[in-house]
């Protein structure tokens, strides 16, 4: 190039950089070929098309060369030069990912991001980074995910939540999307027609527990358009994943079969297997038999139709929860699930969830070890857990967390048991720790978890945890700030620094959306009863967010972690104020009374304006996303009531009686605000009354309510509203002047 036209051009990018707040970088002719606009638009590059995604200011400055041992990656370069090496495209970004955090100071995550601050020139480095993962499985994603996390979500909300699992290390994505349809397809050669197997198969929200084989056709039939949309977005996820350079985790065929199995097809042997929560469960079929051999292999056949391609990773379940082998022994049974498996996928591995008492013995002393991978939920949960070894027989397994249970927003995890435990359990003599597992029941939570637990996979020596935050807290915002790394070393010390002593792995969730008694102490009937830290010290950390200067406010992270702190705030003072009320009521101190349940109410009225800043917390749109897939009114309305019922009454009566109602809590506005306050206020009046009138309250039906708001909920919002710097500083100021 001309010297005078080079001159030119920086001129030009110079005065460009000035006028636009996002300017990009102009490539020279010397720049590598993966500088220029067209390479992302090449096919097989697929780690240059995600990095132009997720950072459409600098995507133009970064090289992707395929190379490097089996899950390595290497970065060098100079400014505005970056080339980043690695084996699959997920390894390459996760290798820019490792550049972002700790060079660029840059952090894109499930839930808000912070690239604003980037310089318009990537700064270079001053060797080469070079990271190995210490393990081979980095397995994503719970059987609950499409569920609660978000049955209805579309492409978009998937192509990026798959762009960033492969940037924080994950190489095995659990997919259920398309699950239904292939079910659908299959069980038509098994003599069910169309309309029946829809009736069979349960509504989106649900399905993952249809495909643990816990229920069945619930809350209403499923529509040919759906199906078709939902197996097309299955396609689509899976395509990605694999070109991303990741392997697609599919269900395995284990012998679920609709109702009246036996009667179509003579000579199969199917086991009932009774109720769930209310429901009845799917019947299964034997394993051992011919009937079984055959849907198998019509499974397999018709899901690598479906889905392009096999896999080499399946997920099975036997017997979830409570199911009932009859007098099928289980080792016999597990050995025809693998059979089957072997005879479609001869080079496949069984994925099985480490979770109560399973995987039994009988199942893993029956099978292949060496091709079974457990992924451990347990892992950081109770103090017992120390000898996976001998717990499965030498099976591998992927060391697990399960952080948040039912979607619930509670801020925190066991982060010291990770510490602790991973390293120490990876590299003793005779480990079988073969991976990692991330299994929070819903995604797109509790962001600082996300990242450490994923970095577990690709760290070099022990992890300092105070080291780590205090990192954590410059890369997450972009810059240091006192008020920052002071705001995450209380988080670190509280929210973050509970451990599995006491047999819990998640935080516990707020009484404000707990079924109303004032002596609540806790929304979800298998959550923690208390908190597990100190609320007294976990509340300066908002004081403290709140004083991080204001150049490093703009990101979307700060931004959530804000409201989360705020939000965690506001809903840890409801453990101290029930109390008070109940001393009010036992008192018969109607004035205190009346004063303490107002205080209450305009409580949850405060936490409803803070939710509503941010539209992850939005009601309206988990609402709006369900009635999105429906083709007409009616079935709008259907898909609505499947996956709002999930986060209220669940199910049916007899299910939420048993404990399933409120399982999904979680601190959203139009929910707090919604049922959560319709509840607490007619409560409220109730105890009201009863004093008025010097008698016993009345019983009110609370499922009755429940049921009757989640088919009518009203007018919710679907945008969000107000400033959360804004609201935030008025609950420091409201709780600082009820303190």
């Amino acid at each position: 190039m001309p010297l005078a036209r080079r001159a030119l051009l920086v001129a030009l990018a110079a005065s460009s950089a000035v006028a636009c707040t996002s300017a990009r970088a102009i490539p020279s002719d010397d720049a590598p070929r993966a500088d220029r606009s067209g390479d992302a638009d090449r096919p097989g590059n697929a780690a240059a098309k995600a990095a132009r995604r997720l950072l459409p200011d600098h995507w133009r400055q970064i090289a992707f060369v395929k190379g490097a041992p089996r899950d390595t990656f290497r970065v060098s370069g100079r400014t505005g030069r970056i080339t980043v090496t690695g084996d699959t495209p997920a390894t390459q970004l996760t290798g820019l990912n490792r550049y972002l955090n700790h060079v660029a100071r840059a952090e894109i995550n499930w839930a808000g991001e912070q690239t604003g601050l980037l310089p318009r020139d990537l700064p270079g480095l001053d060797g080469t980074i070079t990271r190995r993962a210490n393990v081979p499985h980095r397995f994503a994603l719970n059987d609950t995910n499409d569920g609660y996390t978000g049955a209805y979500h579309d492409w978009t909300y998937w192509e990026r939540e798959l762009d960033v699992l492969a940037l924080h290390g994950y190489n095995e994505v659990l997919v259920y999307a398309g699950a239904d349809a292939l079910y659908h397809r299959v069980f038509q050669e098994f003599g069910y027609g169309d309309e029946e197997l829809r009736k069979w198969i349960a509504g989106p929200a649900h399905q993952p527990w249809w495909l643990l084989q816990n229920l069945s056709a619930f809350p209403s039939p499923v529509s040919r358009q759906l199906l078709d949309a939902r197996a097309a977005l299955g396609r689509r996820i899976v395509d990605r994943v694999r070109e991303l350079g990741m392997t697609p985790v599919f269900p395995g065929y284990f012998g679920t079969v609709p109702t009246d199995f036996t009667e179509r097809n003579p000579g199969a042997r199917t086991v009932p297997q009774g109720d769930w929560m209310g429901f009845a469960r799917p019947d299964w079929l034997d394993p051992r038999t011919d009937r079984f051999v055959q849907v198998a292999a019509a499974f397999y056949r018709t899901q690598d139709e479906m889905f392009g391609d096999a896999s080499t990773l399946y997920k099975m379940d036997l017997l979830h929860e409570g199911g009932d082998p009859g007098d099928v022994p289980v080792a016999d049974a597990a050995k025809g699930v693998e059979r089957a498996l072997r005879r479609a996928h001869p080079d496949a591995t069984w994925v099985i969830l480490g979770w109560q008492h399973n995987p039994p013995r009988a199942i893993v002393d029956a099978v292949d070890k060496e091709r079974m991978l457990v992924v451990d939920g347990l892992s950081d949960r109770f103090p017992t857990v120390t000898e996976r070894e001998a717990d499965w027989n030498d099976t591998p397994y992927a060391f697990g967390s399960i952080w948040n249970f039912g979607g619930h927003t509670t801020l925190g995890a066991n982060t010291p048991d990770w510490a602790e435990l991973y390293e120490n359990w990876r590299t003793k003599v005779g480990s079988k720790l073969r991976g990692i597992a991330l299994m929070p029941e819903a995604a797109d939570n509790n962001p600082a978890a996300f990242a450490l637990f994923s970095e577990l996979a690709w760290r070099e020596g022990a992890l300092d945890l105070k080291a780590w935050f205090a990192e954590w807290a410059h890369t997450r915002y972009g810059a240091p700030d006192p008020h920052a790394e002071a705001a995450w070393d209380i988080l670190r010390r509280t929210a973050y620094g509970t451990t599995r002593a006491d047999s819990w792995s998640e935080g516990a969730d707020g009484l404000f959306g707990s079924r109303p008694a004032l002596n609540a102490v806790r929304a979800a009937r298998w959550s923690p009863k208390r908190l597990r830290y100190d609320a007294a010290e976990f509340e300066p950390a908002l004081g403290e967010l709140l004083g991080v200067r204001a150049e490093l406010r703009e990101s979307s992270a700060y931004r959530r972690d804000l409201l989360d702190v705020a939000r965690q705030t506001l809903s840890n003072r409801s453990r101290r104020l029930l109390p008070r009320i109940k001393e009010a009521y036992d008192a018969r101190d109607t004035g205190r009374f009346d004063e303490l349940t107002g205080t209450w109410l305009s409580l949850m009225d405060l936490l409803d304006e803070l939710l509503a800043t941010d539209s992850g917390h939005l009601l309206g749109r988990w609402v709006a996303q369900a009635r999105a897939w429906g083709a007409d009114e009616t079935e709008r309305e259907q898909l609505a009531y499947d996956n709002l019922s999930l986060l209220t009454v669940w199910g049916t009566r007899e299910g939420a009686d048993a404990g399933l109602r409120d399982y999904a809590n979680r601190e959203w506005a139009g929910l707090v605000g919604g049922l959560y306050r319709l509840r607490w206020s007619t409560y409220f009046e109730e105890l009201r009354a009863a004093l008025r009138e010097g008698r016993a309250p009345k019983k009110i039906d609370w499922f009755a309510l429940e049921d009757r708001w989640t088919r009518n909920p009203g007018r919710l919002a679907t945008e969000p509203r107000g400033d959360t710097y804004a609201v935030a500083t008025q609950v420091r100021d409201r709780l600082t002047a009820l303190s």
